[in-house]
């Protein structure tokens, strides 16, 4: 099984890490996935998402463990695995032992939320919480310091296509002021990321760009990864890399 080199922390030039794209399976073909995680890492993705999703947490049922360890020999890209579940305590240990590299799970509904992320952490793996749109952020601010990746649904989860809830721009922006001392943490957006929107949402804050519709759902997959990872760059650039140099510069 091939196993991913995920490195914690990441380099970053700015006050974040630089923009990483993860194209989204759940909006892939489900009749040819290997070929399609193949075309998405051809065309320069950074990561796989996988949403794992029990009809329960939220109202889809997706995939299990066995989608993730069927393509786990696919691809060398990380596979971030999120868990939009009810009991992420029971299938955590089988997500892991299937090839996932990142591991995310929703803080309200998690029992053991530290002893998940201790024990994802002793296995190399690293750990992350996510947030739904209406989830304070002071759900979190208790084990904010433990984790590795946050992230924040710019939808309510559960199924692809949706249009981008803009007040997750300031949620985003909040989310990084608490980070302020741990700028190597990716904030990741799951949810309604566009051509159209995905510059603010670097802009905001967000490191980690999951995109599903974007990327699997366009006619030519290399022109969309190509485009968005353009304008990430550039609002990683413009925005950040600015930001650096002046708290090196003193002006």
């Amino acid at each position: 099984m091939k196993k991913a080199v995920v490195k914690r922390g990441g380099e970053y030039l700015g006050k974040i890490p630089y923009p990483k794209l993860a194209p989204s399976l759940l909006s892939a073909d489900f009749r040819r996935l290997g070929e399609e995680v193949r075309r998405v890492e051809e065309a320069g993705a950074d990561a796989l998402h996988f949403d794992i999703a029990d009809g329960h947490f939220v109202p889809n049922i997706t995939f299990g463990p066995m989608v993730i360890r069927a393509l786990r020999d696919e691809t060398d890209l990380p596979f971030y695995v999120h868990l939009m579940v009810d009991n992420p305590e029971a299938i955590i240990e089988d997500v892991v032992d299937a090839g996932g590299d990142v591991v995310t799970f929703h803080i309200e509904v998690s029992k053991q939320a530290h002893r998940m992320i201790r024990s994802l952490r002793d296995r190399g793996i690293k750990a992350g919480i996510a947030l739904c749109p209406e989830t304070p952020l002071s759900s979190m601010e208790w084990i904010i310091d433990e984790v590795d990746v946050i992230l924040i649904m710019g939808v309510d989860p559960g199924f692809g296509g949706q249009t981008f809830i803009p007040s997750m721009l300031k949620k985003i922006e909040k989310t990084r002021e608490m980070l302020d001392s741990r700028p190597e943490v990716d904030i990741a957006i799951d949810g309604g990321v566009t051509l159209q929107n995905v510059n603010s949402i670097v802009e905001a804050g967000a490191s980690l760009i999951i995109a599903g519709t974007a990327t699997f759902g366009q006619g030519d997959i290399r022109e969309a990864i190509k485009k968005l990872k353009a304008e990430m760059e550039r609002a990683y650039y413009e925005k950040w890399h600015k930001v650096d140099r002046v708290l090196k510069d003193g002006k």
